[in-house]
């Protein structure tokens, strides 16, 4: 077996805050071997509860790797959640500002030193009706494309089944199975070296999107949609924009 990466106090504080909330649920790990055991690693996840976030920092810990979370800026600003995610780590996610550059830039830079970076190119919660992964947002395509590391999908399923985070229902009884899912990494050989234009960000962020969705048609058992929901709030922004995602 590996050694656990070092994570210090926060990490440690960060475990004995989501390890507890991750017994809501009945977890079932898939592909957890396919998670590299050192090294820098991009994780690429759809979003579908606010119990997301506790339950893939558990799986990342179990396998002995710290998790750097990229998550949207207000969030550092939680009372003691905030200092638990800043102090472990975690990227601040800046839209729509002139900050929105550093987010990616931080992201590169643990990357570059090696770390396991996760992120939700969905950029929330999906607002798709039936759960499944909405249009993503392109920052991922940046970092899968200018960093040379491994881009493993994931998908996870179940714990919208505890917690709602649209309807705000909570229904941890009975315990519901939670189940994550690791793919193989995604050859990206045939983008590098490209210009990289809004086209190529969206065809590789959809690419990546689409193994996810088709791993949680797997776990759910039902035929996945030929295409990503697009919230209307999208749909009225401006095409082709640089986009970051949480």
């Amino acid at each position: 077996m590996g050694k656990r990466e070092k994570g210090g106090f926060w990490v440690g504080a960060a475990a004995v805050a989501f390890y507890p909330m991750t017994w809501l649920g009945k977890r079932t790990y898939r592909g957890a071997e396919k998670l590299p055991a050192t090294g820098p690693v991009l994780l690429v996840m759809n979003h579908v509860s606010h119990l997301d976030p506790p339950n893939d920092a558990v799986f990342v810990h179990r396998n002995k790797r710290v998790p750097r979370f990229m998550a949207k800026d207000s969030l550092f600003r939680v009372p003691v959640f905030g200092k638990i995610l800043a102090g472990s780590g975690g990227i601040p996610v800046y839209r729509g500002s002139s900050e929105a550059r550093h987010s990616l830039s931080a992201a590169h830079e643990a990357l570059r030193t090696g770390k396991a970076v996760v992120i939700y190119p969905e950029g929330t919660i999906t607002k798709d009706p039936d759960g499944w992964p909405m249009r993503a947002r392109t920052g991922v395509a940046r970092l899968a494309l200018e960093n040379d590391v491994p881009v493993i999908p994931a998908a996870r399923w179940g714990t919208n089944h505890i917690w709602d985070g649209y309807t705000k229902k909570f229904h941890p009884l009975p315990r519901k199975e939670v189940v994550t899912v690791l793919g193989d990494p995604v050859d990206l050989s045939a983008y590098r070296g490209q210009p990289v234009t809004n086209k190529l960000l969206r065809e590789v962020t959809d690419l990546l999107m689409a193994e996810i969705r088709r791993m949680l048609a797997e776990i759910r058992q039902e035929p996945e949609p030929a295409g990503f929901y697009v919230p209307l709030a999208r749909q009225s922004a401006k095409r082709g924009s640089d986009e970051v995602a949480s």
